[in-house]
């Protein structure tokens, strides 16, 4: 009987799902954010402060930049059990990896309502 490895991949539809949804919500943004570039051509930070200023496009960012987030996550994490074997070492990478990208969020935050 093969024992069952407690520390590798979890790979499954999950992952999967969540992989295909970011990218689909980061693939509207982008279309999105391009019509509304397109359409107010901003040259001058109080051009980009007043795109932003509205709620709607703070909201689309937020989205946009925390499915960059988790999708940058779980590919990280995947790379780290395919290709880190020692247990201690992948745990304090993937430590690392998630306060960094929490950090990145609530910097991301404070930025967008500041402006």
């Amino acid at each position: 009987m093969v024992g069952r490895n407690t520390t590798g991949a979890h790979y499954g539809l999950k992952d999967w799902l969540v992989q295909r949804v970011t990218a689909v919500v980061m693939a509207a943004y982008i279309i999105i954010f391009a019509a509304v570039y397109f359409v107010t051509f901003p040259q001058d930070y109080f051009s980009w402060s007043y795109t932003f200023q509205s709620q709607w496009m703070r909201i689309a960012t937020l989205l946009f930049f925390l499915s960059l987030f988790w999708h940058a996550w779980v590919g990280v994490r995947d790379i780290y059990m395919d290709y880190i074997k020692p247990t201690g070492l992948r745990l304090g990478l993937q430590v690392v990896t998630i306060l960094v990208l929490i950090v990145y969020a609530m910097w991301m935050i404070q930025i967008l309502w500041s402006v």
